[in-house]
């Protein structure tokens, strides 16, 4: 039998894709709170869009109707977890998981967006 996943090809870039039912405003949280830049932008008015800082890359999509899931989408590794819960309390957001030390060897907690995306930050202890 063969191994399907021994297949040769590696892997590159791989990013979270986030449903947004406001590109601006959305723009503005990832921006403005978390230090994202914006490096693409498509449509007109702008469907998609990406954003980066430092390793990490977040893709936006529009989709007006959106209601956002009952579990997290997307996973942060960070190395100050501690100052970017104070990030988000100061900005109003709400935290769906208080700050922990996990016993999985991380520091972490999740926070929803605006448009309640769940986001899964961590940070090894």
């Amino acid at each position: 039998m063969t191994d399907i996943a021994d297949h040769g090809v590696q892997f590159g870039r791989i990013a979270a894709m986030l449903p947004v039912k406001d590109m601006a405003k959305a723009e503005a949280f990832y921006t403005d709170v978390l230090g994202f830049k914006k490096v693409f932008e498509n449509g007109s008015p702008v469907g998609f869009m990406i954003l980066k800082r430092d390793a990490g890359e977040l893709h936006l999509t529009l989709q007006p109707t959106y209601k956002a899931p009952a579990f997290n989408v997307a996973h942060m590794m960070v190395d100050d977890v501690d100052a970017l819960h104070a990030a988000c309390q100061n900005y109003g957001l709400r935290i769906i998981k208080r700050l922990q030390d996990k016993d999985y060897g991380l520091r972490a907690f999740v926070f929803a967006d605006p448009d309640g995306n769940r986001i899964d930050v961590g940070q090894p202890i």
